[in-house]
């Protein structure tokens, strides 16, 4: 394969000028540029991108941030990241931090040596400072889960009212002992989801039972089973549940069905997300439907207008209560 020294020599240049050539900067003759576009096509030379991308400090690499690569919620995000990000002559590079700050530095770290232009951060448990720090000289853009009142722009719903309206729809019909299953309370994301629930159990004059709330270490299909196994276990047992994640809800259903317990008749779920797997479940489940391709697109989106400097405010997405026959028989 022919090299940039062999392009200059066959045209009779300086390698200098057929780099400028090649960075489309208009200081070479027309005469000169013919002749480097000549020896290029005839040695059939492949410029480096590495090498070009290095030269004009960018890498057309996003960083995208997420705790957990099986986690399919993270699927339609990243699909909607990639086919912007491509769109735009960006690459994407998904790194899984397991929600560990030692993995984050890592990745933190490409950036702060050039091997990725900007991050796109899922991580609900991400170092908030760091990342604060981080923003004040590079691009990055929260997706999804993300800190408020730092300066750092973010795409989301609003989780506190896609809950309070999951959990407004089982009392609707009918359910006045409803359950919470909820991740660790550190997520702004499980706050929120639990603010809700507490608000719609409020509106109707309910009381908050300390029995009736779990709280999971992951969103894990396995953690579902085992809090639900806690409920079951209860001497005065809810008649629903509403879980954060669809993942979770799917596993209680999973306890559910193993038990004998019929549902919705003895007892309703609700999840949220409305990943792939709720429509294939059995019964199917009522979920909040968030729009995630959507989410991913808009997140690549924002991150490319901040690297080509442009200002980017904060966006907040529709969320849609998808009621299937979880809780509707």
């Amino acid at each position: 394969m022919a090299n940039i020294q062999q392009v200059a020599k066959q045209a009779g240049v300086s390698v200098a000028t057929v780099s400028r050539v090649l960075n489309g900067q208009n200081k070479v003759a027309s005469r000169t540029k013919q002749k480097v576009e000549n020896a290029i096509k005839e040695l059939n030379y492949e410029p480096s991108m590495l090498g070009r991308n290095l030269r004009n400090s960018e890498s057309r690499i996003m960083l995208i941030l997420i705790p957990a690569i099986s986690n399919p919620f993270y699927f339609e995000i990243i699909k909607g990241i990639e086919n912007m990000a491509l769109s735009q002559n960006y690459s994407i590079l998904l790194c899984e931090t397991d929600s560990r700050p030692e993995k984050e530095d890592i990745y933190f770290d490409l950036v702060r040596k050039k091997m990725a232009d900007g991050i796109i951060s899922m991580d609900p448990a991400v170092n908030i400072e760091t990342l604060k720090e981080l923003a004040e000289k590079y691009a990055i853009i929260q997706c999804s889960e993300y800190g408020g009142g730092i300066g750092i722009p973010y795409v989301t719903i609003d989780s506190e009212e896609a809950s309070y309206r999951a959990v407004k729809h089982l009392i609707q019909i009918g359910h006045r002992k409803i359950a919470l299953m909820n991740s660790d309370e550190k997520f702004s994301y499980a706050r929120e989801r639990k603010a809700g629930y507490e608000r719609a159990l409020a509106e109707y004059g309910l009381p908050v039972i300390d029995d009736y709330i779990l709280y999971t270490q992951q969103l894990g299909f396995e953690y579902g089973q085992q809090a639900m196994k806690k409920i079951l276990a209860l001497p005065d047992r809810p008649t629903a549940v509403f879980a954060v994640s669809d993942l979770l809800a799917i596993g209680a259903l999973k306890e559910l069905n193993a038990a004998g317990i019929h549902v919705p008749n003895d007892m309703a779920v609700v999840g949220f997300d409305k990943i792939d797997f709720s429509n294939m479940t059995n019964p199917t489940l009522t979920t909040i439907a968030q729009p995630m391709y959507k989410m991913g697109a808009i997140a690549a989106r924002m991150l490319i207008d901040l690297l080509r400097g442009e200002q980017v405010d904060s966006v907040v997405l529709e969320h849609e209560l998808i009621i299937r026959e979880s809780t509707s028989g």
